[in-house]
């Protein structure tokens, strides 16, 4: 497992950008599969974005397709999301999620065996 940390949360009107991070420790994070999952109220938590080091293979969920994009800066052991052109709709805790190497990015919640705290995106109308 490895420790993760994000930041980069706050309140935005709509239309506006938001950059998320997620920091590690404890393990180099290009030995995990990464990914960004997030929950609203009353709401399961769905995947968003994911990113496999291996092929270097990244995927997006239709919602946020065109509109945000993960990456990462293995100097600085950080996985960003970058989010542009928010909605209302993408108003939720937004969870870091890293899980075992593997050549496709997985988008099932069970597959990643580290969490970290949440950060709260707030997008305004």
């Amino acid at each position: 497992q490895v420790q993760l940390v994000e930041s980069g949360g706050g309140l935005v009107q709509a239309g506006g950008s938001l950059r998320l991070s997620c920091t590690a420790s404890g393990r180099t994070l290009s030995s995990f599969n990464m990914a960004w999952f997030r929950q609203a109220p009353g709401k399961e938590r769905e995947f968003v974005s994911g990113i496999s080091w291996l092929n270097y293979i990244t995927e997006y969920a239709d919602s946020v397709t065109g509109r945000f994009t993960i990456s990462g800066d293995s100097a600085k052991n950080t996985v960003f999301l970058q989010m542009n052109s928010l909605k209302p709709v993408d108003t939720a805790v937004y969870y870091c999620a890293g899980g075992p190497t593997a050549s496709v990015v997985v988008s099932n919640a069970r597959y990643y065996n580290s969490w970290g705290q949440g950060t709260q995106v707030t997008v305004s109308s």
